[in-house]
């Protein structure tokens, strides 16, 4: 058996609990994604250790959950290590397990979710201890519940999502059985909190570069109907539209996961994305920017899809138009968020806008924002000048963005002395600005 390389940290952890005589294991996802060649920071482990024992022992802890055994342990660089002890579970609400100490290792391994979880793996031995078969299974592709998967499914209905999520994430399949399980378990998981939910959600867009397998198996698996109703009828074009935003690879990139989510409510009927978003408890910030989005985008892209399947494209005036509609810093994602719906729609075979008149258009739109007048700060008057003529209240604002639009159309008109002359003269003529 090779080393799995664990950071040396893990192995001064492991050694210090087995010298003071705790048998400790490294679990979880670390020791996952180190069988299958992937590095992984957060290594974890299991001990027979108690969370008193395990504060005495190390200088520097946090009570990461110390009703469920588990201690949080911080190695020299600062890094987090949950240290738990082993467990098994005395009752379970669908969600929360109740857990006794003084379990074996094999207890322990035995109340997890799936085999490529249930792996076990001795840093200072360099020993793998996998009694449910979780190696074979990562090497065959396959996410296989432990033992009965039923049961698995009604101690945690998270579990469910999370072998869905993990299932797209390695391009695994889901064994025949835990299937099953997963759609008997649909129905259920209203017992998932809202914010679970949303963090499936989000995780599935930050881990999985296609996402749009997942979601199709929250769609066929009954998942949609119980927590997202809107999504039902989500169709597999809708869907594959998200594979063609970028994944949010850096913390530095959030708005690559927005986009994403933004997608995948674009299928939710017109309206109703706030709603689902609020019921999801996504932030007002983040329900705001999607919100804004998916309007643009829905009043829009019809006529953007026609200027580009025109002979003669898309004029000036009309880049100038939607970007005025949409704002200035947000036109980019809102054509991002249409090119993708036109990538999968040529993936079905559908006619749609191509990626030479898309990235024309790109180019042309970001010149375009940055140098003509598309919004109200950019007119040459604003309000105090309008004032001096009269205008006030509503007839004031209407003058406003009437000039606006005159602008948009020809941008030459931005200027004060012939925006002025236009608000007296239709003022004069009694047409408004």
């Amino acid at each position: 058996m090779t080393t799995l390389n664990p950071p040396p940290a893990v192995l001064t952890i492991a050694k210090i609990l087995e010298d003071k005589g705790h048998e400790t294991w490294c679990v979880g996802g670390a020791v996952r994604d180190a069988m299958l060649g992937e590095q992984h920071l957060d290594w974890d482990f299991a001990t027979a250790a108690t969370p008193d024992q395990v504060r005495k022992i190390f200088r520097r802890t946090v009570p990461v959950g110390i009703e469920f055994g588990t201690v949080g342990v911080l190695d020299e660089h600062n890094v987090m290590h949950e240290v738990t002890t082993f467990r098994r579970d005395v009752q379970t609400d669908g969600r929360h397990a109740v857990v006794e100490f003084g379990a074996s290792l094999d207890e322990d391994l035995a109340r997890r979710d799936f085999t490529i979880n249930a792996v076990a793996y001795s840093p200072t031995r360099n020993v793998v201890h996998d009694p449910f078969h979780g190696e074979k299974d990562l090497r065959a592709g396959i996410v296989r519940a432990v033992g009965d998967p039923q049961d698995r499914m009604r101690e945690d209905r998270l579990r469910a999502l999370r072998a869905i999520r993990f299932a797209a994430r390695y391009g695994f399949v889901i064994e025949k059985k835990t299937w099953a399980a997963i759609v008997d378990s649909a129905p259920h998981m209203s017992r998932l909190s809202p914010e679970r939910v949303r963090q499936e959600i989000e995780k599935t867009m930050d881990q999985v570069p296609c996402p749009s397998g997942a979601f199709a198996n929250w769609r066929d698996s009954g998942a949609f109907a119980t927590l997202v109703p809107d999504l039902v009828g989500v169709t597999d074009i809708q869907l594959r539209a998200i594979d063609h935003l970028r994944r949010p690879l850096l913390p530095t990139r959030p708005q690559r996961r927005l986009l994403r989510i933004a997608m995948l409510l674009a299928a939710v009927p017109a309206g109703r994305s706030g709603n689902a978003m609020k019921a999801l408890r996504f932030s007002n910030a983040a329900a705001s920017w999607i919100t804004s989005l998916l309007d643009s985008l829905a009043g829009l892209e019809p006529s953007m899809r026609t200027a580009l399947a025109a002979s003669h494209g898309a004029t000036d005036a009309d880049i100038r138009r939607w970007v005025s509609v949409a704002g200035r810093t947000r036109f980019a994602s809102v054509l991002r968020l249409a090119d993708a719906r036109w990538w999968a729609e040529r993936e079905a075979g559908e006619k749609a806008p191509g990626d030479a008149a898309v990235a024309s258009l790109h180019r042309r739109a970001l010149r375009i924002a940055y140098r003509d007048p598309v919004e109200l700060s950019d007119l040459a008057v604003d309000g105090t000048d309008l004032q001096k003529l009269g205008l006030s209240g509503p007839a004031l604002g209407k003058a406003l963005h009437d000039l606006l639009e005159a602008v948009v159309r020809d941008p030459t008109l931005n200027t004060p002395d012939r925006l002025m002359a236009l608000v007296k003269g239709r003022s004069a003529t009694g047409t408004g600005a």
